[in-house]
């Protein structure tokens, strides 16, 4: 059974910085494509950014030059570093994984980051 995993949510004050994990187990192949999502209250959920296997990136306009996606060494992990941090960007985020661009995307459970004022 495939599962992701994300963790370094939490709370930070306005300006700052978090830098979010995503780990995955249980899948035999790579996810070519990886991406975080977030989900504010009262609001759908929306692209943040995406990475490929050849690390080309695309980030949503409101988060071009703060946010930086990565994948790491290991199998299937994803990072999020996240830089400047406002109240707008307090949501749950989630992680995304998929053999191809258009395969059926694997989800992870979520982790929260609140940005106080």
């Amino acid at each position: 059974q495939v599962q992701l995993v994300e963790s370094g949510g939490g709370l930070v004050q306005a300006g700052g910085s978090l830098r979010l994990s995503c780990a995955s187990s249980g899948s035999s192949f790579i996810f070519n494509v990886m991406s975080w999502y977030r989900q504010a209250p009262g609001k759908e959920r929306e692209l943040v950014a995406v990475i490929t296997s050849s690390s080309t990136t695309t980030y949503a306009d409101s988060v071009k030059g703060r946010f930086t996606i990565s994948r790491g060494t290991a199998k299937n992990t994803v990072y999020l570093q996240m830089n400047s941090l406002n109240v707008e960007d307090t949501a749950v985020y989630y992680c995304n994984g998929r053999r191809f661009a258009t395969s059926q995307p694997y989800w992870g459970q979520g982790t929260q980051v609140t940005v106080s004022p």
